[in-house]
Formats: structure tokens, C-alpha cells, sequence
């Protein structure tokens, strides 16, 4: 499976956290990063998203359907991720966009095959990162293909 794992772009500050609305520059983020991934991405792709209106309105960029998961909220645990992910098609391509600090921790358990601790990766607002997965009795196996900014499409 191709897996792009996808920061919100920037929003703004402030409470209610799952309210919070991008910003002008996390507009252009988020726009400048869907136009990239549209152009690669095939038809059948899946794109799974928070609640947070952040997450949403970043996936909105890529002008198709996608799927609201609480599962994948900005205070969830990261170690839960794994099981969800073994509901997604085999062989299909999946973007989930989310939040920090949950996308590094996973991006260091797929590449690292452990936990190691509480620390994760960073993630720029609006980036993503694209890994090649694949899973067998031994876990997950994870090849890293591309990590990209919104800068560094513009």
C-alpha cells in the first residue's frame, strides 16, 4: 500500500482545538500540497481525516470524498494507529491527514519497527510524507519514498 501521512496545514490558534480554521497561509499550504498529490494519486485512493475542521479543510484540497475518523483526532494515542491501519486496502494507496505529534511517532515506529519511547519525528505544517507499506506476520515494513513542504512544491 502507498501511505501518505499528510500534516494540517497551518491554522489558527486557540480553543475549542477541534475548531480552529486555517489560516490564510494554511490555505495556500494546503492547496499548493493537494495540487501536487492530485497529480499523482489514483482514482481509488482512499483519504481518511480527523474532525478537526483544520484536517477537513486541509483534505478538501484534494477535491474528492474522504472519510471523518475520530480515530485519528490530535489527542489520539499513536499505538493505536498500527490496528487501524490493517484495515486499509493491501494493496490501494491511503492519505491520512492529521496532526503532530501523533504522524511522527508513526512515522518512527513504520520506519524504526519499535516505539522507542515518546519521540516522534516532525512534521512541517502542511508537508507529508509518502511511504511504501506493506504488512506480513512479521509486522509492518515500511520504505520511505518522499517527504515534501508545501515550500518545497511552490
Amino acid at each position: 500500500m502507498n501511505l501518505i501521512l499528510w500534516r494540517h496545514a497551518e491554522a489558527e490558534y486557540g480553543p475549542p482545538d477541534l475548531a480552529r480554521q486555517l489560516t490564510e497561509k494554511g490555505r495556500r499550504q494546503a492547496s499548493t500540497a493537494a495540487a501536487w498529490l492530485r497529480n499523482r494519486l489514483p482514482q481509488d485512493t482512499q483519504v481518511w481525516v480527523s474532525q478537526a475542521a483544520r484536517s477537513r479543510q486541509t483534505a478538501d484540497y484534494l477535491v474528492q470524498d474522504y472519510t471523518i475518523l475520530a480515530t485519528l483526532n490530535p489527542d489520539i494515542y499513536a499505538r493505536t494507529l498500527p490496528r487501524l491501519l490493517e484495515t486499509a486496502p493491501r494493496n490501494g494507496t491511503l492519505v491520512i491527514v492529521g496532526h503532530q505529534p501523533w504522524l511522527g511517532q508513526l512515522s518512527a515506529f513504520l520506519l524504526n519497527g519499535d516505539w522507542g519511547g515518546d519521540a516522534y519525528w516532525s512534521y512541517k505544517k502542511g508537508g507529508f510524507w509518502w511511504f511504501q507499506l506493506k504488512q506480513d506476520h512479521n509486522g509492518f515494513h515500511a520504505k520511505l519514498k518522499a517527504v515534501l513542504t508545501p515550500e518545497m512544491l511552490a
